[in-house]
């Protein structure tokens, strides 16, 4: 391939924004809409890789924070780079490391030069500037890559939100001056503005001048509420070039998802599948199952009937009842399999609705059942 990535627009509803759409990297194609499973430390929680491609998982994620503090992006370059590495030979996409230094709060510190912060691990001191994620990111040898943003409070005021906007688009500059591997690794900008639709449409205007590969809408799903997400949404993925991949970092609820496929977004992922299996959460086609609860300790059915998964093709809602309860680590194996297959089925779905020009059925369909009652 001459490029690192190339879009197909396939496919438009006619009653919504929501759009089909073909993604090519050296790793494979991905189909669009997609939900990606995230593998924060190079690994997907509690799966094999060939059990997480089993899922229709096209595409994961790694963090470029975590993997920058361990193993070290050195370790894994030695490796032959992530898909070597980890034994995932589909694309890769990486996170810049921006959300997580921001989840750190007090023990970071933003600068011009980049977030001064402290190590979760062992409290040890480190600069994660756009020259050293990007750096981090090559080494890693991700398919997709994003550029080293500022993600801010939702809460912030109006002063910090455009500060910080505007410091964003600086660091992209820095970002794309310091990556080594343009014709393999398709660097993504992203959005930022917070809420206010002017800051947004300034900075959109600033980032898509650099014509990338794609581009992402950093700052949403972060804390604000569902009304809040939703009005960016309205306006934001309109701001970016139609004939890129659009990106929404951190969604992984079907409302969320829908949302955001009915506004023209493309590309999605979340923890929300692994970290609710660990918690004995399940997403079914008639809505949210707690094996936890006590009816289901003599249901001998499966999970999901309407589900094609290994684990409802094999096993009872009894015998994955009794796993969490006695501890059993192979409850969460068995119900991340289930719900990365569901909302991998979902995007299917959806792709299927937006070719038959009915997407917005679709959705009206799904939520009827999903939404009725969480079990």
């Amino acid at each position: 391939m001459s490029k690192a990535l190339e879009f197909e627009l396939l496919n438009k509803d006619t009653r919504s924004k929501a759009r089909r759409g073909r993604i090519t990297t050296p790793h494979g194609v991905i189909e669009t809409p997609v939900f990606m499973p995230v593998g924060t430390q190079a690994t997907v929680k509690a799966m094999k890789p060939e059990d997480v491609e089993k899922t229709g998982a096209q595409i994961i994620l790694a963090n470029t924070y975590h993997l920058m503090l361990r193993p070290g992006s050195d370790i894994v370059r030695a490796a032959g780079g992530l898909h070597e590495f980890m034994n995932w030979h589909k694309p890769i996409l990486t996170d810049c490391g921006g959300f997580q230094v921001f989840s750190l709060g007090h023990m970071r510190k933003i600068t011009e030069e980049g977030a001064l912060f402290a190590s979760h691990i062992d409290g040890s001191r480190h600069m994660l500037s756009p020259e050293k994620s990007i750096q981090v990111q090559n080494d890693l040898g991700a398919d997709i890559i994003m550029a080293f943003d500022e993600c801010a409070p939702p809460d912030a005021d109006r002063e910090y939100i455009a500060r910080s906007q505007a410091r964003t688009t600086r660091w992209l500059e820095r970002s794309i001056e310091a990556h080594q591997n343009p014709d393999r690794q398709a660097l993504f900008g992203i959005m930022q503005g917070g809420f206010f639709r002017d800051l947004r449409e300034e900075s959109a205007r600033e980032i898509v001048k650099f014509d990338l590969p794609g581009y992402a809408i950093g700052g949403i799903s972060v804390g604000e509420t569902k009304e809040e997400y939703i009005g960016v949404l309205e306006y934001a993925p309109d701001l970016l070039p139609e004939n890129k991949p659009r990106y929404v970092m951190g969604i992984g609820t079907p409302d969320y998802i829908f949302e955001a496929v009915e506004h023209g977004v493309d590309m999605f992922d979340c923890v929300e599948p692994t970290r609710i299996a660990r918690h004995g959460m399940a997403m079914t086609s008639q809505g949210r199952v707690s094996i936890k609860n006590a009816k289901y300790e003599r249901d001998f059915g499966p999970l999901d009937p309407a589900c094609d998964c290994y684990t409802c093709r094999h096993y009872s809602r009894a015998y994955l009842r009794h796993l969490f309860k006695a501890g059993e680590t192979m409850s969460h194996m068995l119900l991340t399999e289930h719900n990365l297959r569901f909302l991998s089925r979902l995007s299917e779905n959806i792709r299927k609705s937006i070719d038959e020009d009915r997407f917005l059925e679709y959705k009206e369909e799904f939520y009827g059942r999903y939404y009725r009652r969480d079990k």
